[in-house]
């Protein structure tokens, strides 16, 4: 009697903004319902010049003083998202594997996904909406918290990293490249040249999924 060895489960980990998000991110629609785009810009240029994401998140704290859970929907609403991001979660899902979001951007926008159909999202811990309380400055997320994250929902889904399964598409998902052999460079920066597997330029995540969806990390 032949024995079919069972599948190993997978792991996938989405990055949000200019990833899941085309040409844009959270901050950026957020500022948006504030009519902030050009302030927003300042601070997105210093960002990339090094800004902390602590410090970003202090300072984008300030400019949405006035933001209300309303405008948070909104944002939300009105983003440039791919195409086809639920129809991915649930095939990933009906394989039995699991997905997962973990983004630098304000938790209560990255947690709308849930509705979604991801598994669990990670974002960085912002007070709740609308301000009275200043920015945690230990709860913002940066790029090395993603690899923690990772290593974490590994342990909790019982998935081993090398069964892992990431999308990013900039500086900010370099180390978390570095340990995961799948992986999928979506509408990516410089940053990620020579260390994702695959690449994809286009509006569908249905596509980029397509790329791993067959093979085995």
């Amino acid at each position: 009697m032949f024995h079919v060895k069972p599948r190993t489960r997978r792991l996938h980990l989405f990055d949000l903004d200019g990833t899941l998000i085309r040409g844009s991110a959270a901050a950026v629609e957020i500022s948006r319902q504030l009519d902030l785009m050009e302030e927003i810009a300042v601070l997105e240029e210093g960002f990339l010049r090094g800004l902390t994401p602590d410090e970003f998140a202090v300072q984008a704290r300030e400019l949405w003083s006035a933001l209300t859970p309303a405008q948070v929907v909104a944002a939300f609403e009105g983003a440039p998202w791919l195409a086809g991001i639920r129809e991915v979660w649930a095939d990933i899902r009906a394989r039995g594997d699991r997905c997962a979001v973990i983004s630098l951007s304000p938790h209560f926008f990255v947690e709308l996904l849930l509705d979604w159909g991801v598994d669990s999202t990670h974002g960085s811990l912002w007070p709740a909406v609308p301000f009275t309380e200043p920015i945690h400055r230990p709860g913002i997320l940066d790029a090395r918290a993603k690899v923690r994250i990772a290593r974490e929902l590994c342990a909790g889904y019982g998935v081993d990293p090398a069964d892992c399964v990431a999308y990013g598409d900039s500086m900010s998902d370099a180390e978390l490249f570095a340990i995961v052999p799948e992986t999928v460079a979506v509408n990516a920066d410089h940053h990620l040249a020579g260390l994702s597997r695959h690449s994809y330029s286009g509006g569908d995540l249905r596509e980029a999924y397509a790329l791993v969806r067959n093979s085995e990390a």
